[in-house]
């Protein structure tokens, strides 16, 4: 019992980092493979927190976000002034995902490549429930409001949105901090509940495996990304047994997605569509 709890309490956080994704690449249509970076971030801001400098673990996690957040402004600031096309979007955040690994194993503030060991345990299943369900109630607020709409105009047609007076610098620095604050905080509940973090963890592997559940999940749902999350982190660990067979069972998942629901297990679709419109009112909608 205690094995699986683990598995969702891993789940859990992998779901939070993912809504971080599906906010910028789903809802505001830019690609990006370095997303690994922020989680980073928030892990080692919020691990040496506690380890170095003892703060409480609720400010711990403040500190984490806060640290991502601000990376975002780093990053998104110039790239998104050039007004860099999603694919050079996507190479640009890579880089800067890979200078900070490079930077985290070169300092002695992080312990350098050793990583960082002996982290507080104070990452819980509630705390990571907690968290997953105010990042879902907030993005969910966000995706409603005004900015919002803004964001999905932009992965519509960024031209036509911007004659009907959508700033595209504004909207998408936006959308791209708080998916970077999403991220920080799965990385500082990741950082508390493994209790150790290295730079190796966060590498270009993490940054596409939060992408493809995105895409295998649907990029016009909240749901549909998280249920994919899920899946991606149940099934290798279901098939642990199988050494030799975990890689392959998660490739197949990928390609049978792709082949028989190339728009995602949901689409544009939520969770709540699916079920009976008398259940409907109220759930998702």
């Amino acid at each position: 019992m205690g094995y699986v709890v683990g598995i969702c309490t891993l789940a859990g956080i992998q779901m939070i980092a993912v809504l971080g994704v599906t906010v910028f690449t789903g809802f505001t249509g830019l690609f990006s493979l370095g997303h690994a970076a922020f989680v980073a971030l928030g892990a080692y801001g919020a691990g040496i927190s506690t380890f170095r400098w003892h703060l409480p673990f609720p400010l711990a996690l403040g500190v984490g976000v806060a640290t991502a957040t601000l990376a975002s402004f780093v990053i998104g600031v110039p790239a998104l002034r050039a007004r860099l096309r999603s694919d050079y979007f996507a190479i640009a955040i890579l880089g800067f995902g890979e200078a900070l690994r490079v930077l985290l194993e070169n300092l002695s503030l992080t312990n350098g490549a050793r990583g960082l060991a002996g982290i507080p345990m104070a990452t819980t299943p509630g705390a990571v429930l907690l968290c997953l369900l105010g990042s879902l109630l907030v993005v969910r607020r966000f995706l409603r409001s005004r900015l919002g709409s803004a964001c999905i105009a932009l992965r519509e047609d960024p031209i036509a949105a911007e004659m009907a007076g959508v700033s595209l610098f504004r909207t998408r620095l936006l959308s791209l901090a708080l998916s970077a604050a999403l991220c920080g905080l799965s990385g500082g509940l990741l950082a508390h509940y493994l209790s150790f973090i290295q730079p190796i963890m966060f590498t270009l592997t993490q940054s596409t495996m939060l992408l493809a559940a995105v895409i295998a999940g649907g990029m016009g749902s909240v749901s549909g990304p998280l249920m994919a999350s899920f899946l991606f982190t149940a099934i290798p660990e279901a098939l642990r047994v199988a050494q030799m067979w975990r890689l392959v069972a998660f490739g197949l998942l990928l390609v049978l997605v792709m082949r028989f629901r190339p728009q995602g297990l949901l689409g544009f679709r939520e969770l709540g569509d699916l079920l009976p419109a008398r259940w409907r009112r109220g759930f998702l909608a």
